[in-house]
């Protein structure tokens, strides 16, 4: 478990699997200069860090049999990073005209985490077909983005409402919007498994990356969860628990302990976050815009014929 005032996160393996395939990752994002050399009386490669800029979330949920489910989402998330620290420039300071490239980026690096993890599949055979979910949640106040492929979730709750910033990338998901399932039979479909759009697996067809952003206010919260999580909890027991909570490491173990009750067939992982303002998550972005939910999502027509669904 991690933890800090404003952020927590756990996982845990469940009560019937051997082995845990979900990662998570939470981290403070700041601003440091590292000193070569210099005339001045410090030390060589003295490192220097700033304050808190942003804060960064990621949720995994591998697939694949025991070894490489739980090394897909391990590289989804190192690979992912990586290029966020070393190719990205950090908006730190958002406005409205980076936004567009922003969010482009964050596309791009999930296409290309995906064609790694593909690539690593084909190279050793024991890793064939490994895939993962992957939500991420990039916050530099007062900006909220949730970068997503699979059937983890992000949530924000706000006033005792909770709602939810990722879709779903399932059989059953795209048959209720279609018309073809009723919302009610979702939980108990066999199609509520299959998995469409994930990084890495069997599939040819490119990888969809969803992204939304939204405008954060005080008294927010941010749930991310695995499915071993969400296929036993409703927004009624987020808000319960969330209340019920001193700290977010207090919710991430009531979390997972309502996964575990409800069966534990599934690993589970969770991350709380209860960012504020003057935490140093601070950019410059201004916007007269009312709306504080902003859908920027790319979602792309789904043609079952196009991809091998995985099973998750």
């Amino acid at each position: 478990m991690t933890d800090n005032d404003m952020c927590s996160g756990a996982t845990n393996v469940g009560r019937i699997r051997e082995n845990n395939q979900d990662q998570f990752l939470v981290a403070q994002l700041r601003k440091s200069m590292l000193v070569g050399s210099s005339s001045l009386p410090i030390n060589d490669s003295r490192s220097f860090l700033g304050n808190s800029e942003g804060q960064l979330m990621v949720v995994a949920d591998g697939m694949g049999g025991h070894a490489a489910g739980e090394k897909a989402s391990s590289m989804a998330i190192q690979f992912l990073t990586d290029q966020l620290l070393n190719r990205v420039r950090w908006f730190f300071t958002l406005n409205e005209f980076a936004e567009d490239e922003f969010v482009e980026s964050l596309k791009s690096m999930l296409r290309e985490t995906h064609d790694r993890i593909q690539e690593e599949g084909r190279r050793t055979a024991s890793m064939a077909g490994m895939g993962t979910t992957l939500t991420m949640a990039y916050l530099v106040w007062p900006k909220l983005y949730v970068l997503h492929a699979g059937d983890s979730r992000c949530y924000l709750i706000r006033n005792q409402v909770v709602q939810r910033l990722t879709t779903d990338h399932t059989l059953a998901r795209r048959m209720i919007e279609s018309g073809g399932m009723k919302a009610e039979d979702e939980a108990r479909s066999r199609w509520s498994n299959v998995l469409w759009n994930v990084l890495g697996g069997r599939s040819e067809a490119d990888l969809v990356a969803e992204v939304r952003s939204a405008t954060l206010q005080e008294g927010d919260e941010i749930l991310l969860c695995s499915d071993g999580l969400h296929r036993h909890i409703d927004d009624k027991k987020i808000i319960e628990v969330l209340r019920d909570s001193a700290t977010t490491s207090i919710a991430c173990e009531a979390f997972i302990k309502i996964a575990n009750d409800a069966g534990g067939d599934d690993n589970v992982t969770v991350i709380v976050a209860r960012p504020e303002p003057l935490a140093g998550l601070a950019s410059t972005w201004t916007s007269d815009d009312d709306v504080q939910i902003d859908n920027v999502m790319n979602y792309e027509t789904y043609n079952p014929h196009d991809t091998l669904p995985a099973e998750d």
